[in-house]
Formats: C-alpha cells, sequence, structure tokens
C-alpha cells in the first residue's frame, strides 16, 4: 500500500470518529433538555390537578368554606364553628330573693330560645334555694351564662366542654351502612323461596334493623347534646354559705372524727340501757332474789335417811381368805 492510500484510510478514520463524537454529544444534550424540562412541567401538571380537585370539592359541597392552606384533598374542615361540641355549666349565685331571680332566669333562658328542664325550689325565707336546669342554644350559651351571673353575686362558676366531632362521623358511617344492609335484606327478603329462607331472613332483617334503630338513637342524643347545652343554676338566699365546705385531712380531723363517733356511740349505748333498765328491775330483780332463796335452802336441808334403818357400815380390811377343803 502506497502513502497515498494510507493518508486517505486515515483521513476517512478520522471523520467517521468525528461524527461518532458529535452524535454522542447530541445525545447527551437530548437527555440533557429532557430530564431539565420534566420537574418544569411537573409543577404545572400537579398544580392542574390541584385546581380540578379544588373545583370537584366546590362542586360536591357547594355550601363548604375553603379549606385551610396545606390541607388535601377530601380532607375534614376543622375550623371551631363546624365542629360538634357539647357545652355543660354550673354555677351558683347568691341573690337577695330566690324566687324574683329564678323568674328572671327563666325569662333569660326563654328569650334566648331554650327551655327549663328542671326546677327545684326549697322556700326558706332568707336560706331559700331553687337548682334550675336549663337548656339554651349553644349558639348562646356563654352569653347567657354571663346573664345570669349578674342576677347576683356569683359565688361559683364551671364550664366543662366535649367534643364529639369523631363521634358524628362515625355514627354517619355506621348509619349508612347499616342502611345498606338492611336494605340488602329487604331484596333477599323479597327473592326468599322457602319457609327456612323466609324465616332467617326476616329475623335477620329485624336484627339489623334494631341495631339501625339503636343508631340512629345515638346520633339524636347527640345532636340534642351539642344544638342544645345544659346550665344548671343554683340561687342561693343571702344567709347561704359563701363557700363550698373544703375536705380537710390530718391527726386533729381523724381524733375530732373519732371522738364525735365515740360520743355517738355512748350515746347510743346509754339509749338502749335506759330502755331495757325497765325491764331489769321488774324482772330481774325477783327472779335473783328467788334464785338465792332456792340456794340457802338447798345448803340447810338434812340428806334425806335411806330406808330400813341406818346402813351397816362397810368392812375397811381386806376380804377374808376361804378355807382349804379337805376330801371328799
Amino acid at each position: 500500500m502506497d502513502v497515498g492510500e494510507r493518508r486517505r484510510r486515515g483521513v476517512r478514520l478520522t471523520a467517521a470518529a468525528l461524527v461518532a463524537l458529535l452524535a454522542l454529544a447530541g445525545c447527551g444534550s437530548d437527555a440533557g433538555d429532557n430530564a431539565d424540562s420534566a420537574p418544569a412541567a411537573a409543577p404545572a401538571e400537579r398544580d392542574r390537578a390541584g385546581d380540578a380537585a379544588d373545583q370537584a370539592g366546590g362542586a360536591a359541597e357547594p355550601g363548604a368554606g375553603k379549606a385551610e392552606p396545606g390541607a388535601g384533598a377530601g380532607a375534614p374542615d376543622l375550623r371551631v364553628d363546624q365542629r360538634s361540641i357539647i357545652y355543660t355549666g354550673t354555677m351558683r349565685v347568691q341573690v337577695e330573693d330566690v324566687d324574683d331571680a329564678a323568674r328572671s332566669a327563666i325569662a333569660t333562658v326563654t328569650a334566648a330560645g331554650g327551655f327549663v328542664g328542671g326546677d327545684q325550689r326549697r322556700s326558706a325565707d332568707a336560706d331559700a334555694r331553687a337548682e334550675l336546669e336549663l337548656r339554651v342554644p349553644a349558639a348562646k350559651f356563654h352569653g347567657v351564662v354571663e346573664e345570669l351571673a349578674k342576677l347576683g353575686r356569683q359565688q361559683r362558676r364551671e364550664i366543662r366542654t366535649e367534643d364529639v366531632t369523631e363521634q358524628m362521623v362515625d355514627l354517619d358511617a355506621r348509619i349508612t351502612t347499616q342502611r345498606a344492609r338492611v336494605e340488602s335484606a329487604r331484596r333477599l327478603l323479597a327473592k326468599a323461596t322457602s319457609i327456612s329462607d323466609l324465616v332467617s331472613l326476616e329475623n335477620e332483617l329485624s336484627r339489623r334493623e334494631a341495631d339501625l334503630a339503636s343508631l340512629v338513637a345515638k346520633k339524636e342524643r347527640l345532636a340534642d347534646l351539642t344544638s342544645l347545652s345544659t346550665i344548671t343554676v343554683s340561687l342561693v338566699g343571702p344567709d347561704a354559705s359563701t363557700a363550698d365546705e373544703e375536705t380537710e385531712v390530718g391527726f386533729m380531723v381523724g381524733l375530732e372524727g373519732g371522738w364525735k363517733v365515740f360520743l355517738t356511740s355512748m350515746t347510743v349505748l346509754l339509749t338502749v340501757l335506759g330502755a331495757v333498765l325497765p325491764w331489769l328491775l321488774a324482772i330481774g330483780v325477783p327472779l335473783t332474789v328467788l334464785l338465792v332463796v332456792l340456794r340457802r335452802r338447798r345448803r340447810t336441808s338434812p340428806p334425806p335417811a335411806m330406808p330400813g334403818g341406818p346402813a351397816a357400815p362397810l368392812p375397811t380390811g381386806p376380804p377374808p381368805v376361804p378355807a382349804a377343803r379337805s376330801g371328799p
């Protein structure tokens, strides 16, 4: 092979290598462009998906408010005004006139849309007392409590809350499932052909309907407690104690309590003794005298004589030995 041929072959090899390098460089740049463009497109796709989910949620619940930031699609709204909360209040108010204050409390509750659930009163002039159980709408609970505190001098107030939102959601789901089970049992009952299947399906349907009624009753009870709050008001007269009795502990408290119990026991014992003493004097004394007389008579009376004269003295020595017999 001459020098010209070798040069031409070298040029062709060099050109082929350059083409290969250019092709590899083009593939690398395309892959890099695709990799760079993919993350940029992903947020746009997620934004569009999130908008579609929000629109779907708004169409499904047109009355629901805007969801909190960061909440995912379908997450429950945890705002306070949409939760199921049971409010319970206990108050003690000292007033000048218990009956007048009770009438004012009832009027306040009635004006708020509530009613009286219980009314117990004890009239004893300045020591009078009234126990009112008031049911008011939950939205006006705190306002009514403040109005009741203005009836006199408030001595005690206790407000308790219980969040039953999860229980309500659970009951709704269980009621929906149980209704579907009841409908399924009714369809099967309509298709029953034999007596045994008919009896079995009727029993199953009755059991499912009873479970459904129990769940509905529980939900209605919770709904009543959440819609109408309970306030128990104690209205006391001016002579009533201003503070609750505190529980005391200690040696002196125990000693005082034990002494009181001892005195009470002695009082009971003396009372019983006083009740029994007349019977002891009326019956016990003559009986004791009779027993003493009988004992004295037994000691002084001689022993009775034996029949047939005096008894011969018993021999004290050893018994006699019989004599030996001799011959026939």
